[in-house]
């Protein structure tokens, strides 16, 4: 993360409902970010947390390696002390050598053969258009489906932002689908959706244009934007937009890491396309090189990004989960949303009945 951005923000947990209701959101299904590559330097050892296991995260250049963090030896913490030898993780506490692949013990300082039970739990993981992406499977199943990679050629750099808050993946993908909210919530002007929402296995569409008052990151005059959302499973959205009259092209990610069932750390993301010519967005900016140019938008952007998403953070902390809503035309297509994320929960929860108002996560 960038130094010059803001710290990222913490509320206080909310105390537990003693009455809380008997609904429950499991941690879903899907693939969830750890991290930017630049938060992960290549050949170091790395703590993180999924789902309320403790993980290590070891970025090569070749791949990703991610385990679980204790170790089956005597129970140290890898991911504190441990370093790589070759292609073996290290524990800090009797020197046993782990395989990054596999996660079989392939050493110990006494010699002789390693005891077959000093073996880490190995999980899936990817890196993917500069991230690493690690798959949780509720029932413990395998991934049946992937993020796909996608260019970046021609585009800036990620600049990103980490927040910490008490919520669950669900609650902030539905926003693809709550029109109401854009306007009330973040001020845009006169929302429409420029078509149905659609979904194909794990993948939902959703697209929107709306205005968007003065004070954006190129000029000062109101701006009319396009945006199309792209959500992969729950944890994993891509948001490209269009902002008009300059012909501004702007990726925005939002990467939901559920770190408890009710913990999420939630990483966003901004990438700017490099423009055709500098003075198309603007005249005093003819001299500005193009790359440049996109990655002072990017740094720029990403505050405003950030402030925009903090507006819902207080919200997706303090709200209720109602499995039957009381919702009103104009809401937009959240019935249909929350039938499509259904598949990612576990095959024997099924919060389709009952009116009780259950805290996110709580």
């Amino acid at each position: 993360m960038s130094r010059d951005l803001p710290r990222p923000l913490r509320y206080a947990p909310l105390v537990p409902d003693p009455t809380p209701g008997p609904l429950q959101l499991p941690v879903p299904s899907g693939w969830y970010s750890l991290g930017f590559d630049d938060e992960l330097p290549l050949d170091t050892v790395v703590t993180r947390r999924l789902a309320g296991h403790e993980l290590v995260v070891v970025r090569r250049a070749d791949g990703v390696s991610v385990l679980d963090a204790w170790c089956p030896h005597l129970g140290a913490h890898l991911g504190v002390g441990g370093r790589l030898e070759g292609d073996a993780l290290r524990c800090p506490f009797h020197g046993f050598r782990f395989d990054l692949d596999d996660g079989r013990c392939v050493s110990t300082p006494y010699g002789g053969k390693a005891p077959p039970a000093a073996r880490l739990r190995t999980w899936r993981a990817r890196a993917v258009h500069g991230l690493v992406l690690c798959w949780y499977g509720a029932a413990g199943e395998d991934p049946s489906w992937e993020v796909p990679e996608w260019s970046r050629r021609g585009w800036s750099a990620w600049r990103h932002h980490r927040f910490e808050l008490r919520g669950h993946p669900q609650e902030v993908a539905e926003n693809a689908a709550d029109m109401g909210h854009f306007g009330v919530v973040h001020g845009y002007e006169s929302v429409e959706a420029t078509g149905p929402m659609t979904t194909d296995g794990p993948l939902l569409h959703a697209s929107y244009v709306f205005g968007r008052p003065s004070g954006g990151v190129v000029g000062s005059a109101s701006s009319r934007v396009t945006m199309t959302i792209h959500q992969w499973g729950l944890g994993h959205a891509l948001v490209e937009a269009e902002v008009q009259p300059m012909g501004l092209r702007t990726r925005h990610l939002v990467l939901s890491l559920p770190v408890e069932p009710d913990r999420l750390h939630l990483r966003i993301g901004v990438s700017v396309a490099w423009p055709g010519r500098s003075r198309d967005l603007h005249p005093l900016l003819a001299p500005v090189p193009r790359r440049w140019l996109a990655e002072a938008i990017a740094a720029l952007g990403i505050r405003r990004y950030a402030g925009e998403v903090a507006q819902d953070v207080p919200i997706w902390e303090h709200k209720a989960w109602l499995p039957r809503p009381a919702l009103a035309q104009g809401d937009g297509p959240i019935a249909a949303y929350r039938r499509w994320a259904s598949q990612f929960a576990p095959q024997d929860y099924g919060p389709t009945s009952g009116t009780s108002a259950v805290r996110s996560g709580g």
